[in-house]
């Protein structure tokens, strides 16, 4: 397989809501360093997936609030790789528009679809796994996901059923279930059948337009209604003017719970999708009472199963605690719970009724 002819698509425009106050609208969790290791988790992802594939053939999807950010932190991209989506509508919209602009530049073209915020530990496994997976779609009508083997009922992550084996390490796909209730992601994980859907996904660029005209006729109508509009000086104007009329809908729900072409491949590479707190504290390194503080000095006492996170420089003193959040970004501070972390987003709701977008 050439590799000239494999591309990236990376989906970098969401916001993060989950990991405020460190994650804000004009700085989402993308852009940030979480372990201080002087490369945010976009530049992580663009790093992962540039020692396969050209950097020419790596696209980044984002939203136009965030071009000067990408630009800062990728400066090696040109301008016509990094797409500006005018509205959030969730990912079918995003990865359609990619792949519509990728076919005009190359219509053999084997695509591998990701996140911009998952943490991935085991680097050679990983670029591994992408470029067999790459291999299997190249040339056949193929959907293909990444999928990871759970180690705890995890009622966050979509699960995905596998049927029979179709090569080395290649399933059929049975069922999707999205996040599931807690008794039922037990009982996935004790028949061995189920795995986490990573949201890393791989096929070639007709194989997936192909199934979209299928299964998301309304989205390929709205962006396809000038198909000789991509890769032109026009696209952008087009997209601004068509994209935000785009049905809100998911490439899971809409294409890969449907289709009868979606395979898996299983991987054991160190995947996180760092969706929220309590992600970042189970990846952390831990003090003998199962702490964890990042990037701050702290002076901990009686205190057990915390996780303080403050910015650099700043020393925080707890006496007391028990599973706690201890976090501050700039004007706010926030102590809850560490797991009622699911109320963030009822916070970051109550206060932009309270105080409109100032401490969003």
């Amino acid at each position: 397989m050439d590799k000239n002819n494999c591309y990236c698509v990376i989906m970098g425009g969401g916001v993060g809501s989950r990991f405020w106050p460190c994650s804000r609208k004009s700085l989402p969790k993308q852009f940030l360093d979480f372990f201080g290791t002087g490369r945010s988790l976009l530049q992580q992802t663009f790093d992962r997936f540039n020692k396969i594939i050209p950097t020419d053939n790596i696209f980044i999807v984002t939203n136009a609030l965030y071009a000067d950010l990408v630009k800062q932190q990728l400066p090696q991209m040109k301008q016509d790789r990094i797409l500006l989506e005018p509205a959030r509508r969730n990912t079918a919209p995003c990865i359609l528009w990619a792949s519509y602009h990728i076919r005009a530049i190359d219509p053999n073209a084997s695509i591998v679809v990701a996140p911009s915020d998952h943490l991935i530990l085991k680097e050679d496994e990983f670029t591994q796994a992408v470029q067999r997976g790459l291999e299997f779609i190249s040339k056949e009508d193929k959907l293909l996901t990444l999928g990871i083997k759970p180690n705890r009922p995890e009622t966050g992550y979509g699960y995905i059923q596998i049927a029979e084996q179709v090569g080395d390490n290649f399933y059929k796909v049975k069922t999707f279930t999205e996040k599931p209730e807690l008794e039922l992601a037990k009982l996935f994980i004790s028949t061995g059948e189920f795995y986490w859907n990573s949201g890393i996904f791989m096929w070639n660029v007709n194989s997936v337009i192909k199934a979209s005209e299928k299964l998301l006729p309304e989205v390929v109508l709205k962006l396809n209604a000038k198909s000789d509009v991509f890769n032109t000086p026009e696209e952008q104007n087009y997209i601004n003017e068509v994209f935000p009329t785009c049905p809100n809908v998911s490439i899971d729900f809409g294409l890969m719970e449907k289709a009868d072409n979606v395979f898996i491949s299983l991987g054991d590479f160190g995947w996180s999708d760092l969706g929220t707190w309590g992600s970042l504290y189970d990846l952390s390194d831990k003090d003998e009472h199962q702490n964890v503080t990042l990037k701050c000095k702290s002076m901990i006492y009686n205190s057990d199963n915390n996780i303080i996170a403050m910015p650099e420089g700043k020393l925080v003193v707890i006496d007391g605690l028990d599973g706690y959040l201890i976090t501050e970004n700039d004007d706010v501070l926030l102590i809850c719970k560490k797991d009622e972390e699911h109320a963030i987003r009822k916070y970051v709701n109550d206060a932009q009724i309270k105080y409109g977008d100032e401490y969003i």
